[in-house]
């Protein structure tokens, strides 16, 4: 005889409105990003269970957990990169095949051939795939825009120049201008901080800083618990279902964390460290 596996327990994320059993009319239909009762599973072992939350317009938002947690599945089950076992996703009131022409997307670098045979400005030019048309032509008109997308994140003088003979953070920066010259409304982002220099950490920020004043919404796949303070309007706390959702003053706390990680409490005690000074700065 089977048994049933035992749900974990839920926690009340802050912020987050009264779960309903319902269809998913709940959802405001203005959000940029709704997520009703997903699950996702590779191979019927559950990576992402019972996920249900709405994003609000013009925010930061860093999605933060532990190895192993379901952060880049959350993100590629939102665009169909992989698929649901149960559960709907809504840009803007609807799916994601619908709304594509409003999302952006960074991949992780990992994930990328970089040595296909292409220049830098030819990468963020496919960014522009959605206007120009499939097997039509790049116009002189794309190409500048891919540029001034390159000059945006400070590498346009390596727009002729093959990925593969660009560093790390040089990369990192190309898939960001492809991003950017989408001009999108919501971008996803995994892992874009992930072993960058310094530089390229600072012209990240700034990017995503400028898309918030210009209105967009980022959520970013993120590691470095340090920084979660100073870069995420709010922040996901994830460990296979949402641990806690809301502003980061009010969720990223020890006690969520603890929750979210369970017992590394080196990274913890180092995460709370990080708020203290946050807190005493501003």
């Amino acid at each position: 005889m089977k048994t049933q596996p035992v749900k974990p327990p839920s926690v009340v994320p802050a912020l987050h409105h009264e779960r309903h059993i319902a269809t998913g009319a709940e959802h405001p239909p203005t959000a940029p990003l709704s997520i009703h009762d997903m699950t996702v599973a590779y191979h019927r072992k559950p990576v992402l269970w019972d996920i249900d939350l709405d994003v609000q317009e013009g925010r930061l938002v860093g999605i933060v957990g532990p190895n192993g947690a379901g952060k880049s599945t959350l993100i590629k089950a939102a665009i169909d990169l992989v698929p649901k076992a149960s559960g709907r996703v809504m840009i803007y009131g609807e799916p994601y095949r619908k709304q594509r022409h409003l999302v952006g997307y960074v991949p992780q670098r990992e994930s990328v051939d970089w040595d296909f045979p292409v220049s830098a400005e030819d990468v963020v030019a496919m960014g522009l795939y959605g206007q120009i048309g499939w097997f039509r032509p790049v116009r002189k008109k794309h190409r500048q825009a891919a540029r001034e997308a390159l000059e945006r994140v400070g590498i346009g003088e390596f727009a002729h120049r093959q990925i593969s003979e660009l560093s790390g953070g040089q990369q990192q920066r190309v898939f960001l201008a492809r991003a950017l010259v989408q001009d999108a409304k919501l971008y996803f982002m995994d892992e874009p901080f992930a072993a960058v220099d310094a530089a390229t950490e600072k012209a990240i920020v700034r990017i995503l800083h400028d898309l918030r004043s210009a209105g967009k919404t980022v959520l970013v796949v993120h590691h470095d618990l340090q920084t979660v303070p100073q870069y995420f309007d709010d922040v996901i706390l994830i460990n296979m279902r949402v641990v806690a959702y809301g502003p980061t003053e009010e969720v990223f706390t020890p006690e969520n964390l603890r929750k979210t990680y369970g017992g590394r409490l080196t990274l913890l005690d180092q995460a709370a460290e990080a708020m203290r000074r946050q807190g005493r700065q501003s």
